[in-house]
């Protein structure tokens, strides 16, 4: 708990008056006023410019560079943040209230979602629309909402919601004093100040300092433009994050910034901090715009609306993915679902792409510049199924149209093409066109192979004895011989199964044949209908009420899946579904205003459907929630199984080895993999040492180990300790230590399983990449550090202090045992500590820490194992201002100085 200074200002933070306007830029033109809801106040606007972000270049990537923003409508605003006591009274009955010293103080350690469940209920409380929408909600031990499933923000409710990141600049520009909102010791929250009109007692707006406060919008990209109405990116990336603005009590008043928009370490949704509240705003947002990473303005966007557990209920994989097109950009777009973090990522491009199909082992989309139905030329490409659609290469033939991968008998990966995909009506026409098929290998097109006439763009089917089209009919070809199935009746969007089954997947216009089949009479492509390989009907699905099917294929790698636009009653594409043939399950997918050609893959892996362990919990260390420390912890896991044969040397510790040790530069003889996680306790490391790395690493000979000091006045029974509680949220670790940790055998599989389990796509590109190093951008050791915890903590917790060293000498006994040696390493901090009085960024007093290292020094005299080095000599280090990436953490340059001299010192140990 922290000790919390009540401090109540008598200073308002604008000039009072005796009128109902609160705050003008101009006497004929009031900005803010009273508003008649309570507790808000309003923000009157026509036509107001504001600037985000700064051309600054000392500041973040992600505040560069500044954009203009045009706000041309009214909204309210939350005269202070939302109190402990508003908080509970509105949410107890919800099971989720807060623990506060006083219920004037700001409500904080809470979850995004948590303050988006509040804005509801108090919109509904309050008979408005809610502007929040999802389809289920997630609770944590502590009844915090960890996820919202199918979550999406809708700007055109005139509901409570969170201001977004350019109503509370405006705001807060209006009279910005970082300066006034600090108390005397920097180590509290302050109660609002109250102004007196003559018509009202108005909280003034605290926006400044004490409570960080989080805002409504996904964190994206700024560009060099003016954009009107905005309210963010359309979704927060690979790495989900969130804006949270104003700064806090814990930080100093030089250090905070208007638009400053991050925290220390990554801002997801569920992330919580009990420095972190929130305030309300009120009101629609008419014409909003987001910019998505390429920088392009969107007035719409693409919400993903299941989350990758769904996906694996179906598929029995999180290695799925969907692609589709976005007919209002012609690009093609996808959804990765082995992300804990779903986004939906667009591939900008010039090039109009229709039918995308995704190639069997997942990592690119063929598609063409041809539509079903339409005669005329068309282009097919390949590209790379990634953000940037790498690596497009396109087939030189004078038409190619509806493309379909194929893997051979002989193992040749191929890709079928029809010449002409318009209607197929027509005998003759039909001819006139036809099938072919061309290899593709190593990024490249092989030599196009005509097949046989007619164009079979619906599929052909393993053995190569059935293939199907239709657009217009549903044609069939069996055997080599050409037929109409359906009695000929109006038939398109025909797909064969990527199975063995031979079943064809239709939609018909409420013809004659279905109806009979089906026993009533159904609208226009209102039912999915499946033929057996003789064209018998044997299947139907009906469509969700109000909406009737487009666009529909069989997936690859689910055989009773299949994947289809909805097409609501105004004719648009709104929905992209997942359809359980067998059941007639329908899953919602996707939502936008066209999305058309969905297509689906699931990983089809044999190495996994040999294994003996259970899938749902072996090597799952991680779920939607997408907690930064325990997505890095999952790699860093998945590095120990699938290294565990090679590695000698395992770095353990805090965020600082995990930027200061880098496998790649080590001497070929030290086979090291980088193991460290965030937050770190000695706690942690001793637990990942014990259950993960002693047991299993092999051939350990070396454990390099961080001394981090000033951390440890964490206590080891806190959520600091993911091992102390946290872990058990996730099914890998608790089916690790259900089997021991597999000390008496490692289970063939756990690997491979781990390695396709739900990750997130930044931390698996770098991790896997670079063995567990996290690099830093050369900057600066920062000339005034901020000292970010009481350096007198050792009066109130030496206890603290005294486990983790206790901890510590649990891992040299236990290397001991094992035969290998320990490292302790102290890193590097800035050398600007020393005009602190504290040893380094979170303490202790400077004069308390040469004892406390010596301590940790005399253990090489009781463990022959243990070797103290000491790379922060108390800021006397030689590690320059470029070797720094902040205060305290090591450039890439520092690691790689570092990194040098481990190699060395092992090298002395050989």
């Amino acid at each position: 708990m922290n000790r919390i200074l009540l401090l109540l200002l008598g200073v308002c933070l604008f000039a009072c008056s005796n009128s109902e306007s609160v705050y003008s830029q101009h006497d004929s033109d009031p900005v803010l006023a009273v508003d008649s809801l309570d507790g808000m106040l309003s923000v009157r606007l026509e036509q107001k410019k504001l600037h985000l972000g700064t051309d600054e270049t000392a500041a973040k990537a992600n505040e560069r560079p500044q954009m203009k923003v045009l706000l041309n409508y009214d909204f309210s605003i939350g005269k202070h943040e939302v109190t402990c006591r508003e908080f509970n009274d509105l949410m107890k009955l919800a099971g989720t209230s807060l623990d506060c010293e006083s219920g004037d103080l700001p409500a904080t350690n809470l979850t995004y979602y948590d303050a988006v469940l509040f804005a509801n209920a108090r919109s509904k409380a309050e008979g408005f629309d809610t502007a929040y929408s999802y389809t289920a909600a997630v609770f944590d031990a502590e009844k915090h909402c960890s996820n919202l499933e199918g979550f999406a923000f809708h700007p055109e409710k005139e509901g409570y919601r969170l201001p977004t990141e350019a109503e509370w600049t405006y705001v807060a520009n209006l009279n910005w004093r970082p300066d006034s909102a600090w108390t005397a010791d920097n180590s509290g929250f302050k109660l609002h100040e109250v102004c007196h009109f003559a018509s009202a007692d108005v909280d003034v707006c605290d926006m400044a300092g004490n409570a960080m406060e989080w805002v409504n919008d996904w964190l994206g990209a700024f560009r060099d433009t003016t954009v009107s109405n905005y309210v963010g990116a359309p979704d927060g990336g690979s790495l989900g994050q969130r804006v949270v603005k104003g700064g806090s009590y814990r930080n100093e008043a030089h250090s905070i910034a208007l638009y400053a928009r991050g925290d220390v370490y990554t801002v997801t949704s569920s992330t919580k901090a009990d420095y972190v509240g929130f305030r309300l705003a009120f009101g629609a947002i008419p014409d909003a715009t987001w910019m998505n990473s390429n920088g392009d303005a969107m007035t719409s966007r693409i919400v993903p609306l299941a989350n990758s557990s769904s996906i694996r209920s179906q598929t029995g994989t999180f290695r799925s993915k969907l692609v589709f097109r976005n007919d209002l950009t012609g690009n093609l777009a996808f959804i990765d679902y082995s992300n804990s973090i779903l986004s939906v990522v667009e591939i900008a491009d010039t090039i109009d792409a229709y039918h995308p199909e995704i190639s069997p082992d997942g990592k690119k989309v063929a598609f063409c510049t041809g539509l079903e139905g339409v005669s005329g030329k068309s282009s097919l490409y390949v590209r790379d199924l990634n953000g940037e659609g790498s690596n497009l290469v396109k087939l030189e033939v004078e038409s190619a149209a509806i493309p379909r991968w194929r893997v051979l008998e002989n193992g040749d990966t191929v890709i079928v093409y029809v010449t002409n995909a318009g209607n197929n009506k027509n005998e003759s026409s039909f001819k006139e066109t036809s099938t072919w098929q061309v290899k593709f290998a190593k990024g490249k097109f092989g030599k196009p192979e005509k097949l046989f006439d007619g164009a079979y763009h619906g599929g052909i089917s393993e053995d190569g004895s059935l293939a199907v089209t239709g657009a217009r009919l549903l044609r069939a070809r069996v055997s080599s011989h050409d037929t109409v199935w359906y009695n000929e009746e109006q038939a398109c969007n025909a797909s064969l199964a990527k199975d063995s089954s031979k079943r064809t997947l239709f939609l018909d216009f409420g013809g004659k044949t279905g109806r009979d089949y089906v026993g009533e009479d159904y609208s226009t492509h209102q039912r999915l209908l499946i033929a057996d390989s003789t064209g018998k009907l044997i299947g139907s699905v009906e469509a969700p009420a109000g909406y009737t099917f487009d666009h529909s294929e069989w997936t690859l790698g689910g055989n009773d899946l299949a994947v289809a636009t909805l097409t609501n009653s105004a004719g648009a594409h709104t929905k992209i579904v997942l359809v359980n043939l067998a059941n007639g399950e329908v899953m919602d997918l996707a939502e936008g205003d066209e999305l058309w050609h969905p297509n689906f893959w699931s990983l089809q892996n044999s190495v996994l459907k040999n294994v003996t362990l259970d899938v749902d919990s072996a090597g799952v260390y991680l779920d939607e929630d997408f907690d930064v420390g325990a997505t890095i912890l999952r790699y860093k896991i998945e590095l120990v199984w699938t290294y565990r044969d090679w590695a000698n040397v395992v770095v353990l510790g805090s965020s600082r080895p995990q930027s200061g040790i880098i496998p790649a530069k080590m001497r070929d003889e030290f086979k090291t993999i980088n193991v460290t996680n965030v937050p770190n306790m000695v706690a942690s490391t001793e637990f990942i040492a014990k259950n993960y790395v002693f047991p299993h690493v092999k051939n350990l000979k070396y454990l390099i180990v961080s001394l981090d000091i000033d951390l440890w006045h964490k206590d080891e029974h806190s959520e600091y300790n993911f091992f102390y509680q946290d872990y058990k949220k996730y099914p890998g670790y608790v089916y690790d230590e259900n089997h021991d940790f597999w000390k008496n055998g490692y289970p063939e599989g756990l690997a491979e399983l781990t390695q396709n389990t739900l990750g997130q796509e930044y931390n698996e590109n770098l991790l896997r990449s670079t063995l567990g190093y996290v690099p830093g951008a050369p900057a600066n050791w920062e000339e005034k550090p901020a000292v970010e915890f009481d350096s007198t903590w050792m009066d109130y917790w030496p206890d603290h202090f005294e486990a983790s060293l206790e901890h510590l000498q649990n891992v040299l006994k236990m290397a001991e045992n094992y035969n290998v040696k320990v490292i302790g390493i102290v890193f590097p901090q800035s050398p600007n500590f020393k005009k602190t009085g504290a040893f380094g960024r979170y303490g202790v007093r400077r004069s308390e820490a040469p004892a406390l290292l010596k301590r940790i020094q005399n253990l090489e005299s009781v463990y022959p194992n243990f070797i103290f080095w000491d790379e922060n000599k108390m800021g006397d280090h030689d590690y320059d201002d470029s070797m720094a990436n902040n205060k305290d953490h090591l450039s890439d340059l520092g690691a790689q100085q570092l990194t040098e001299r481990l190699n060395l010192l092992l090298e002395g140990l050989e």
